[in-house]
């Protein structure tokens, strides 16, 4: 049994997390979240009491963070501000909860020797043309778009120098985009379905073909305990499902999987620095650490999270009508 603290435990990859966890070992686990719009309870709900507890608090105050530490063996660093579009308008929470949230997590492991994990995105590595056959590696140049990105670059940064410098015992893994249960009605897939759900048409930036390497939430999780038990410190390591797809591609998907016409979306305008194309190679964690994904199928996927967001409408119908108005001030 191993006592692991999951800061962000309260959001979506990172609740998705604490279920897998609770459900696939014995571990015990202590969720510490700041519970900010996007962290939801009801994502953490009939959790069995013997093996779980939550603490609201921010990774910042690192007098609270310093004392989790000394009780755990290990934690996993979900935590941060990971909206594009906010970033956009209000880049200051992600300098403070991606940067100084890490650097505050990073100098209690030092002083603990806690084993440490830290959850990161693709975005670091900026985008890739369309018609490019290329796929981000471990060893991609880093080249953020967003004030989100690049802080959570930054982070990322901040893990290499404290491995490096200081003998921290962290990996860190940089995921493709995920899907599934539990996530936010502001992030591109619950928007399309809850609107869908509301009677509103899809709406989709530019021009539609921006892809985006998808992950089913499950299958980024067993990644990630892959990671803790048996990565190399201070190594990265990519997640990723071959899971290419256009964003147009994916609303007809959750169009044809609603029964709805493949083209009954509306056209918006484009978002500034909107990156094309992401895509993973994960061929060091598949070899390595012999993990392949469970969802490979992107469209039975996709009919799974529409069934859930169907039967899940207490969930997230208190985050819609907040959600819409802030979209509707820029026109999307």
């Amino acid at each position: 049994m191993r006592r692991l603290l999951v800061t962000g435990g309260a959001g979506f990859i990172g609740s998705n997390f604490v279920h897998f966890v609770l459900e696939n070992t014995d571990d015990t686990i202590t969720v510490l979240d700041k519970m900010t719009y996007a962290g939801n309870r009801a994502s953490l709900a009939g959790l069995p009491a013997d093996r779980f507890r939550f603490i609201e608090g921010d990774i910042c105050n690192a007098e609270l963070v310093g004392q989790l530490f000394s009780e755990h063996d290990a934690v996993v660093h979900y935590a941060a501000e990971s909206h594009n579009d906010n970033s956009l308008t209000g880049p200051a929470p992600f300098v403070e909860t991606n940067i100084i949230g890490t650097f505050t997590l990073l100098e209690a492991a030092r002083k603990s020797g806690i084993r440490y994990h830290h959850v990161s995105t693709d975005e670091v590595y900026g985008d890739l043309e369309l018609d490019d056959p290329a796929r981000f590696t471990e060893n991609t140049p880093y080249n953020p778009s967003s004030p989100y990105s690049s802080t959570k670059a930054g982070s990322d940064l901040l893990v290499r120098a404290w491995v490096r410098s200081f003998g921290v015992q962290a990996t860190i893994s940089n995921c493709s985009n995920n899907y599934g249960p539990r996530q936010h009605v502001e992030k591109f897939i619950p928007r399309q379905i809850t609107n869908l759900i509301d009677g509103i048409h899809p709406r989709l930036y530019g021009d539609g073909l921006n892809v985006r390497d998808w992950i089913h939430a499950d299958d980024h999780s067993s990644a990630v305990l892959r990671i803790l038990d048996g990565g190399r410190i201070g190594e990265t390591y990519l997640i990723g499902a071959d899971g290419e797809k256009t964003n147009r591609e994916v609303i007809e998907l959750i169009l044809e999987a609603m029964g709805e016409s493949p083209d009954a979306y509306d056209l918006v305008n484009d978002r500034p620095g909107h990156d094309r194309r992401y895509a993973i190679d994960w061929s060091k964690l598949r070899d390595e650490l012999g993990w392949s994904p469970r969802y490979s199928d992107f469209s039975s996927g996709i009919a799974d999270t529409v069934r859930w967001y169907k039967e899940n409408e207490e969930w997230w119908r208190p985050q819609k009508a907040a959600t819409e108005r802030k979209y509707a001030e820029t026109g999307q």
